[in-house]
């Protein structure tokens, strides 16, 4: 079922009332509204995916369930959805987005090469809470941020998000909260932080970890932990065969 305000059947929506400053007084003024699909029914999840590929394609914003924290997503191939989303977060391109995939095949598209070490860490722990930063295609068209030739990857482990990611392709995504504040854990979460800014929430019920993926830099010849979060170094370590100290981030040597 849809959530609603009072009648079952009827999404529930928020007012995005447009500054007075952007029309004339004669000119009538236009309302946006956020709707947010009740994933748990079935019949609402099948409408929040048509209608989150729907604005995802339209240039417009979606919050999304991961098994982490909850993400707000974007076109990654459309610049200026990319920078709603920045704007959304109040987050600069000094901070880039990540991209979501749907598959371990879809990576082989996006990358310049694939690092050592990099497919087993992706038997290990894909779909989940492990974010690989690798050197992209030099061929891309997209606009991420200030990636300096790099991507940061992960393939999330929500069927909601996977279904989405395979109708719709890689997503660019960041977590759903204004920077400096508390990831989402809930859809009900994210949007207070985020609002009307968002046109789609889907609510695919509490995420499971609570905390942000784990973060490893491939792009030099030693791997390196940039944060820790759903995946231990210890974890890590074990899959590539070396110590845990041995993937410190060098900032925190």
């Amino acid at each position: 079922m849809l959530m609603t305000d009072s009648r079952p059947q009827t999404p529930y929506v928020i007012p995005w009332p447009t500054p007075a400053t952007s029309f004339s007084e004669t000119t009538p003024k236009l309302t946006r509204v956020s709707t947010v699909y009740d994933c748990s029914d079935p019949d609402s999840r099948a409408a929040g995916l048509t209608a989150a590929r729907t604005a995802l394609k339209s240039g417009r914003l979606a919050v999304i369930p991961t098994d982490t924290v909850y993400g707000i997503a974007a076109d990654a191939f459309d610049s200026a959805a990319v920078g709603a989303l920045l704007a959304a977060k109040r987050r600069g391109r000094d901070m880039p987005v990540q991209v979501l995939v749907g598959s371990w095949s879809t990576i082989d598209g996006l990358v310049f090469s694939m690092p050592q070490g990099a497919r087993d860490l992706i038997r290990a722990f894909w779909p989940g809470g492990l974010s690989l930063v690798v050197r992209q295609a030099p061929s891309l068209a997209w606009d991420l941020g200030d990636t300096r030739g790099t991507v940061m990857l992960r393939m999330p482990l929500h069927p909601v998000t996977l279904e989405l990611l395979r109708e719709v392709g890689p997503i660019a995504a960041s977590s759903a909260n204004v920077s400096g504040q508390p990831a989402a854990t809930t859809a009900a979460d994210a949007r207070i932080q985020l609002g009307e800014q968002v046109s789609v929430y889907l609510d695919g019920g509490p995420a499971d970890h609570g905390i942000a993926s784990t973060i490893i830099d491939l792009t030099a010849d030693t791997p390196r932990i940039l944060r820790e979060g759903a995946i231990t170094a210890a974890q890590v370590a074990q899959v590539l065969g070396i110590a845990p100290d041995q993937l410190a981030s060098q900032a925190a040597r």
